[in-house]
């Protein structure tokens, strides 16, 4: 690590974030008995009960509190932003399949180049809109079999999905606005309150077996609250359309796992689309380092600026 950029590192970060989200829909179909609210509201509770451990460790409970309150509106609309990325994601895998629920979150990149255009007035390169423009063609072409055939329950899960996407974009905007001046990471530990707090009336009765419990602790931990804080981390090199591209990973990992791990097997369409995404992702990324590169050479290339003459101190 020590030998990569920061760019380098927050690229690798934002690669191991969206792996780790992807395990959700393949563990979730392992699941004995819980169901939807309170699939929900275990995984948020033990994302809750990570996320706080870790800022205490860091920090200490002082510290944790004190960037908390120091954090004002930003910090609590990041986190209700959170806990409907977090609620409304399982909720939706729980009524329809792994893939529909996915393709859903394609249109994130999409909507967060445009707020950033729109509210950062940040210059989008046209090589992130083609990539964007591509990865989403992917998607609708991954997906155009388990869309085309849709009931009541799938048509809802759907809905319930898009959300996700919308959170997502809203939340992206105010990590990026809020810069190094607020820090953010603590939202994730309000999301997760948040959710848990919002599932579990709905989710009562518990009927989580012990088994259950154990699977969602795992996704808590290592699909929900580690990744998250690796993204956050990640956003304060990345561009939100960058950091939003990358995610896109997630989509298409989701769908293997799945069919690795439980037998929703994906069609040529899968695989055709995924190629498309992934070739998406990495061209996108060739070309930010060549333009990199080029920069560099070019400054590298350019005459150093004679220094400027100083009087001495004598002259007379």
């Amino acid at each position: 690590m020590k030998s990569l950029t920061i760019h380098q590192r927050s690229i690798l970060l934002m690669i191991c974030a969206p792996a780790m989200w992807s395990i959700a829909g393949v563990f979730t179909r392992h699941l004995d008995a819980a169901r939807d609210f309170e699939v929900t509201f275990w995984r948020s509770l033990f994302s809750a009960l990570f996320v706080g451990a870790a800022l205490v460790a860091q920090r200490g409970l002082a510290g944790t509190l004190a960037a908390i309150r120091g954090g004002g509106w930003r910090i609590v609309v990041s986190g209700l932003m959170w806990c409907t990325m977090f609620s409304c994601f399982m909720i939706a895998l729980t009524r329809t399949t792994v893939a529909n629920t996915l393709i859903m979150l394609s249109i994130a990149p999409l909507l967060t180049a445009f707020l950033s255009w729109l509210i950062l007035k940040q210059a989008v390169a046209r090589r992130t809109w083609l990539a964007i423009a591509a990865a989403f063609v992917g998607m609708v072409w991954m997906f155009i079999n388990g869309i085309s055939n849709l009931g009541p329950s799938h048509l809802i899960g759907m809905l319930i999905a898009l959300a996700v996407p919308a959170a997502s974009a809203t939340n992206l905007m105010i990590i990026k606005k809020a810069g190094q001046d607020v820090d953010l990471m603590p939202a994730i530990f309000l999301g997760s309150v948040f959710s848990a707090l919002l599932m579990l009336p709905f989710a009562m009765p518990l009927r989580a077996s012990g088994h259950d419990v154990g699977i969602l602790a795992m996704l808590g931990v290592f699909q929900l609250g580690l990744p998250c804080m690796l993204m956050l981390r990640a956003t304060r090199t990345l561009s939100a359309p960058e950091v939003s591209l990358l995610s896109l990973i997630e989509v298409l990992l989701g769908p293997v796992w799945a069919w690795l791990g439980a037998g929703e097997a994906p069609g040529f369409n899968t695989v055709i689309g995924g190629g498309v995404v992934l070739s998406a992702l990495v061209g996108n990324e060739l070309a930010a380092l060549r333009a990199r590169g080029a920069l560099a050479s070019d400054a590298a290339c350019r005459p150093a600026k004679p220094a400027p003459v100083l009087a001495s101190a004598d002259a007379g």
